[in-house]
């Protein structure tokens, strides 16, 4: 769990950063740069449009020898991100709006669950290695 912060956002990335070293995907690889980046644009969303006040954001991280499973959880399932090639693209100029385009970019795969025992949505991404 992190907290619903800027701050909780950079440990987080931090966090996922050691897992990815120590599962193999060095910190330089284009690969793990992908990873922590899409990370960056799901932890926004979570603080920006997840966020509950008193509710963290929780975010797992899974690797095998084929893929990287990359997950965050916020409290607010009602706001749930399009998926299945419905997003909008931002403006060149748009200061907001990017985010999710740029996780369908770098993911192989992506998309949103609803928790089962509690309020809650997850973002998920996978990237092949």
């Amino acid at each position: 769990m992190f907290p619903a912060t800027r701050l909780g956002a950079r440990r987080a990335r931090h966090w996922v950063a050691e897992h990815l070293d120590a599962h193999g995907l060095a910190g330089e690889s284009e690969r793990a740069a992908d990873v922590l980046l899409v990370l960056a644009e799901l932890a926004a969303n979570a603080i920006t449009h997840g966020h509950v006040p008193g509710r963290d954001f929780r975010v797992a991280v899974s690797s095998t020898e084929e893929r990287v499973r990359l997950e965050v959880t916020d409290a607010r399932p009602e706001r749930r991100p399009p998926v299945d090639g419905a997003l909008s693209y931002a403006l060149a100029w748009a200061e907001q709006g990017r985010g999710l385009a740029v996780v369908a970019a770098l993911a192989d795969a992506w998309g949103c669950d609803h928790g089962t025992t509690a309020p809650t949505k997850t973002v998920w991404a996978e990237f092949k290695r």
